[in-house]
């Protein structure tokens, strides 16, 4: 790996920005790899991951690694599967669950951090990583459905919080049509490594 991609990932790993707004001292939650050829982008990490240092560690982690079809083992490699949050911290405890991702890290990271990794794809988890790339005015529901739209580009998932089980029983053609296909491209991609 080169300097300077060193520093930035490590820089990535120590950022303070957020220090003052931040219900807990700050703990940057990512894992980057200059070879990786798969990257996560979901929202930001919750208390569990926050409290174990390690991203999706919880029931989301547990059923999006079963969509995957990956292992643990897998999905904490880093010369595997980067795990880029929206906001890298834990946010906060709101009403409704996790409070919505701080939107200082994803302007301030993403664009430089992707740049020095060999992404081949990026899988955008939930409504705040989408709505932030695709930025194209449509509901979850409506966007998950025409997920075909957005290849080559981007691979569509809801975020696989036990929340969103309604949701999933509501559209049973994600799990049965898209999920099929998303697998069968991160298994594709992960044999090429």
């Amino acid at each position: 790996m080169k300097k300077n991609e060193t520093n930035l990932f490590a820089q990535a790993k120590n950022c303070q920005l957020c220090a003052d707004i931040l219900p807990n001292p700050p703990r940057p939650i990512v894992q980057l790899g200059e070879k990786t050829r798969i990257l996560i982008i979901g929202q930001a990490p919750g208390l569990k991951a926050h409290d174990s240092s390690l991203a999706w560690n919880d029931a989301s982690g547990e059923r999006l690694r079963s969509w995957l079809s990956i292992n643990k083992d897998t999905f904490y490699n880093p010369k595997q599967i980067a795990i880029l949050p929206m906001s890298f911290c834990y946010p906060g405890k709101g009403k409704q669950g996790d409070l919505p991702p701080i939107k200082a890290c994803a302007p301030l990271w993403h664009s430089r951090l992707i740049k020095l990794m060999s992404i081949k794809h990026i899988i955008l988890v939930g409504k705040y990583a989408q709505d932030y790339y695709l930025q194209d005015n449509v509901t979850l529901t409506e966007r998950l459905q025409q997920w075909q739209v957005y290849l080559p580009n981007y691979l569509l998932l809801p975020h696989p919080s036990p929340r969103n089980n309604i949701w999933l029983k509501k559209n049973p053609w994600f799990e049965r049509d898209a999920l099929p296909f998303i697998r069968q491209k991160i298994q594709h991609a992960l044999q090429d490594l």
